[in-house]
């Protein structure tokens, strides 16, 4: 009797294998949209990690009273990721390199993540802000520098926007009209 009550408790192996291939049917089909959730996490996180460190290096010059620094940390690619820093006394270099006070650093992009610039300084890639707050280029702290970060994956883009007056935001180009410069 015993090994009766045992069969009835359980599952079958054709039932067992219906089961496993229902679940299966489902992860398949709930897949892509996953996918496109991590990415479009992603997306948003690259973006909003440097519109902190544009915030960053504003209220650090604030703060400071003087010139700060945001640049590509290999000083050319910003996918490779962007450091915060003060550069050492009568340093002509503006990129980051020893003797600087690293601020904050930030890593590669993911991978597949494109990341365009269009600043009105073409001279070099960086955003620097002084003491005021507002962005200066490296000719005069007194001729702003604006311009704007294109991040995009697959299809979808955001874009971090940096006004004249040194203020940065966060804008969808495909729902946002005021996105476009």
């Amino acid at each position: 009797m015993k090994s009766d009550a045992m069969r009835q408790a359980g599952f079958t192996l054709p039932e067992l294998l219906i089961v496993l291939a229902i679940v299966g049917v489902l992860l398949a089909a709930g897949m892509p949209g996953l996918r496109s959730y991590t990415q479009s996490q992603q997306l948003a996180g690259a973006a909003n990690a440097f519109l902190g460190a544009l915030n960053l290096s504003r209220s650090e010059a604030i703060r400071r009273g003087g010139r700060v620094d945001l640049a590509p940390r290999d000083g050319v690619n910003w996918e490779n990721g962007w450091v915060v820093f003060v550069n050492k006394p009568a340093d002509a270099n503006r990129q980051f390199d020893a003797g600087d006070e690293l601020i904050y650093s930030h890593d590669r992009l993911p991978a597949g993540m494109v990341l365009t610039t269009t600043l009105t300084d073409k001279s070099a890639p960086y955003i620097a802000y002084n003491g005021n707050g507002r962005t200066r280029n490296n000719m005069s702290d007194r001729a702003p520098l604006w311009g704007s970060w294109q991040f995009s994956l697959d299809g979808r883009s955001r874009l971090v926007r940096l006004g004249i007056l040194g203020r940065a935001r966060i804008c969808n180009p495909a729902d946002d009209r005021s996105c476009a410069f």
